[in-house]
């Protein structure tokens, strides 16, 4: 069975995933990767070009690259792998306009692949889309991303599964109260 953009926003936002976005379990980790691990992995190999077409195709495609392999390869360093592509997908949407066609409880997805990024370049431009945007509460989100990124060069949070030797202030920052730990 063939995989359309429609398939992927519709299992998205419905109420039932809605509920799952920033807090899965395995049970919904479980169920995405049935239901779209070879989606994802034919837009990994670039097979899935055609959805760029469109608004809500490029969105279905940059959920598939950024926000699938979280919940499916969740604990493996592989749940980062498309993030690169990802970006490039949203870079050529925004470029295009297609963000703002949009409705505005989706947008953020299309955004969220910079706040996910560990360059600063990409940080600063997350917080800005959200400011333009008026997103305001990813708002807050995007600027803590962009904040741990400023302040160590990466996501310390991902240094275990990445095979990054974490440094003492690293460490300090990860036990402390006000540390990023999904």
């Amino acid at each position: 069975m063939t995989t359309a953009p429609a398939d992927v926003l519709d299992f998205w936002f419905a109420p039932t995933a809605r509920e799952h976005w920033f807090n899965s379990t395995p049970e919904f980790d479980a169920a995405i990767r049935t239901r779209f691990e070879t989606t994802w992995q034919q837009a990994r190999d670039e097979r899935l070009e055609a959805w760029e077409e469109s608004p809500d195709g490029a969105l279905a495609l940059v959920i598939v690259l950024d926000q699938l392999p979280l919940n499916m390869y969740r604990n493996d360093a592989v749940c980062y792998s498309t993030e690169a592509q990802s970006r490039a997908v949203a870079t050529r949407a925004i470029a295009r306009g297609f963000d703002r066609q949009l409705p505005r409880d989706r947008l953020a997805f299309m955004y969220l692949p910079f706040m996910h990024s560990e360059s600063l370049a990409d940080q600063d431009r997350s917080v800005e889309l959200f400011e333009q945007a008026g997103l305001d509460g990813n708002l807050e989100f995007a600027r803590h991303h962009r904040d741990i990124v400023a302040r160590f060069g990466r996501f310390p949070h991902r240094n275990r599964l990445l095979g990054r030797d974490s440094t003492p202030e690293e460490l300090d920052w990860l036990a402390s109260p006000g540390a990023f730990n999904p």
